[in-house]
């Protein structure tokens, strides 16, 4: 099942690593056009009629009225979109215009698709997905909470007797943060939620892979769980340091991403073409679905009519798969028990 944690996040990370890399070598970005709507726009602070505040400046080229994010009311600060931001995506959406009507395709602006802004937001459709698959990943939880300590019978100690409570807990929890930064991200990309957001999907990925290969051999022994994990846990952050503190390195990323989920993928399948565990077709389907969903990566497409592209696709077909794995998991700990249960009486 893990396996299906590990594949949407080979998937979701083949995506992030590989497809939102080269920010500033786009056709968009090279064409003259456009290249001198944005030189004109940051000298005049206007493209066309529409002119931005924070884009005045003095004869000493400093903000007439102080730093941009001192000239806007105190809840929009949140947004940070300053005079080269602004400029940036009307120049797009005005040579996008032009395009369109001259019958061209949409191109690449900094290494991004040209999407329409909505209060703010510059990629609404991969928002609302990441939120549903936060909130997916929420009740997948809770409903996992909920059978454990008050459906299944537990130990004389009140704990539950499947033993991987507690990784899976630990799993929900940095799930639910990948998939909050993942919505933060695509709100407003800089380079804080850009980093956040790689770094969260890294931390899960390494968990993920930790988590596959304890449940699918089946390590049960704590000295045991502990020389599994401590080399992978000191491998993952020495890595998220790494791009953190010293080289944002995509390709890099791309590489250590899609290493470890390709090889959760092999462990699940092996795991799930020799067990005989009731729920083991969920694995096969969960796999077929996260191969399925990783095509919409490779099929890099324009967003239609500015807002839903491939990867905001790939976001959507991420909802049914988390559903999928928090129904293994919950299917794992009912078999589990009862097979301890069985063993004791």
């Amino acid at each position: 099942m893990n396996r299906m944690a590990g594949s949407r996040l080979i998937l979701l990370y083949f995506a992030l690593c590989f497809f939102a890399p080269s920010l500033d070598a786009s056709e968009g970005d090279a064409d003259p056009t456009y290249m001198a709507c944005l030189e004109q726009c940051e000298k005049s602070g206007c493209v066309g009629e529409k002119c931005f505040q924070h884009c005045k400046f003095s004869s000493d080229g400093k903000p007439i009225d102080g730093p941009w994010y001192l000239q806007e009311p105190l809840y929009q600060k949140w947004k940070q979109w300053d005079c080269r931001s602004d400029c940036r995506y009307h120049c797009m959406v005005a040579r996008e215009d032009e395009r369109r009507k001259l019958g061209g395709k949409p191109v690449k602006y900094h290494g991004k698709w040209p999407f329409q802004r909505v209060y703010a937001i510059q990629e609404p459709a991969a928002v609302a997905f990441s939120a549903i698959c936060l909130a997916l990943q929420f009740h997948g939880w809770i409903t996992f909470f909920i059978l454990l300590n008050y459906k299944l019978p537990l130990r004389p100690d009140k704990e539950p007797y499947y033993e991987y409570t507690g990784l899976w807990h630990i799993y929900a929890v940095l799930a639910m943060n990948f998939w909050f930064w993942s919505a933060v991200c695509h709100s407003r990309d800089v380079e804080l939620t850009e980093k956040v957001d790689y770094s969260s999907a890294v931390a899960l990925i390494g968990f993920s892979f930790i988590l596959t290969i304890l449940r699918a051999l089946n390590v049960r022994d704590e000295a045991s769980r502990v020389l599994v994990a401590a080399p992978l846990i000191a491998f993952v952050t020495t890595h998220i340091l790494y791009l953190n503190f010293y080289k944002l390195d995509f390709g890099l990323n791309m590489i250590v991403c899609v290493a470890m989920g390709i090889a959760q993928l092999v462990i699940w399948g092996v795991w799930a073409g020799v067990t005989r565990h009731p729920s083991r077709w969920k694995v096969w389907l969960f796999n077929v679905g996260g191969i399925l969903a990783l095509v919409l990566e490779i099929y890099d497409f324009p967003p239609y009519k500015g807002f839903l592209d491939a990867h905001a696709l790939w976001h959507a077909a991420n909802i049914p798969l988390a559903y999928l794995c928090w129904s293994f998991v919950r299917d794992d700990a009912e078999f589990r028990t009862l097979t301890l249960l069985k063993k004791i009486n």
